[in-house]
């Protein structure tokens, strides 16, 4: 719970207080109590979360899209909004953590293992960058796949298979995915949660398998 300078700090079990200067646009109302807005809470969250974490966070705040199927996802906060919140601050302790996080948010992610898993590729720097959210399109430009993550120069695609894969009626539906994206000439990794489990190497050294099967060289 936080206070204004000047006033008693919170003396309750189970809360811890703090005294913040917040301007207006940093305050909002949810079901009647004040709170901070998810900008601020973002900002604020530096101070206790990992970079990976500010930036998996971040991720799904900016996340949006409209692809050729499901409803249309709004970001909580636009980027850019939120890119401008954070570089209007300053004299705060843990900004700089804020600022290095917002150059790895992209937008368009749908999970946190989907950032997990480009975080880890650009570990590798000889790697060519994956984005979210890709249109795979068909002769004449329709989308007809939306791969979690894709290279356009090497037309290589990764799905993450969470869970909710392994139903008879997901795994129809991937199988369908899985043999369009092939006749669009594009090569496809999927990658698990064990994967994952595995660390970036084991992860980058799947993906540079893909990369090579469509016309990657790895750079001597």
């Amino acid at each position: 719970m936080s206070r204004s300078p000047g006033k008693s700090q919170s003396r309750r079990r189970h809360v811890v207080g703090h005294r913040l200067v917040l301007s207006p646009e940093e305050t909002t109302r949810i079901l009647g109590l004040p709170a901070t807005t998810i900008a601020r809470t973002w900002l604020d969250l530096a101070a206790m979360l990992t970079l990976e974490e500010l930036i998996v966070l971040g991720d799904q705040i900016v996340s949006e899209h409209q692809r050729s199927f499901g409803p249309r996802r709004l970001a909580l906060v636009p980027l850019a909004e939120l890119q401008r919140f954070i570089e209007g601050k300053s004299g705060i302790a843990h900004l700089s953590r804020s600022r290095k996080a917002l150059g790895y948010l992209r937008v368009g992610v749908d999970s946190p293992p989907e950032t997990r898993l480009r975080l880890m590729l650009q570990q590798d720097p000889q790697l060519p960058e994956f984005v979210p959210n890709v249109a795979i399109c068909d002769a004449a430009g329709e989308p007809q796949v939306w791969a979690d993550l894709g290279c356009r120069e090497f037309r290589t695609c990764l799905e993450y298979d969470g869970a909710h894969h392994l139903t008879p009626e997901q795994q129809a539906k991937d199988h369908h995915r899985d043999l369009l994206a092939a006749e669009l000439g594009w090569v496809q990794v999927k990658i698990s949660r064990n994967d994952l489990l595995q660390g970036a190497g084991w992860v980058g050294a799947k993906v540079r398998r893909g990369l090579v099967l469509a016309g990657w060289v790895p750079p001597q």
